[in-house]
């Protein structure tokens, strides 16, 4: 995990900030028992490469679990969420929310308008 420090932006983990990574470990985290690489290739809209690649980066940072197994004698491969992955990947989120909330709140007032909270609420001006 992170240091905790005074600056919200030093915890939006390079690890969790990329797009695709980001989609990624969203998928993963709804999933209870895990995905299956080609449903989470399909849900994130992936490349089988480039999948592997982020999958690669994820699981060297142990934020996700990797089961090889066969299934009617086919190899599957599913990918889960580590408890690691998932304190990280949470401090992640509560650090993005901020974030967020304090550029709407330092947005100008007429801006605001349908301006989406972290906590999927709308601000209406």
């Amino acid at each position: 995990m992170t240091d905790k420090t005074d600056n919200v932006y030093d915890a939006l983990e390079k690890l969790f900030h990329e797009p695709n990574r980001l989609s990624i470990m969203s998928a993963v985290c709804a999933a209870d028992k895990g995905l299956s690489f080609n449903d989470l290739k399909a849900a994130c809209n992936l490349t089988d490469g480039n999948l592997n690649r982020h999958l690669k980066v994820l699981e060297e940072a142990r934020a996700v679990k990797i089961q090889k197994s066969f299934v009617d004698s086919k190899p599957r491969t599913t990918i889960s969420l580590s408890q690691h992955g998932l304190a990280r990947f949470t401090e992640y989120l509560s650090a993005l929310s901020e974030v967020l909330d304090k550029a709407r709140r330092t947005m100008p007032a007429g801006e605001k308008k349908d301006v989406p909270l972290a906590m999927g609420e709308t601000v209406r001006a």
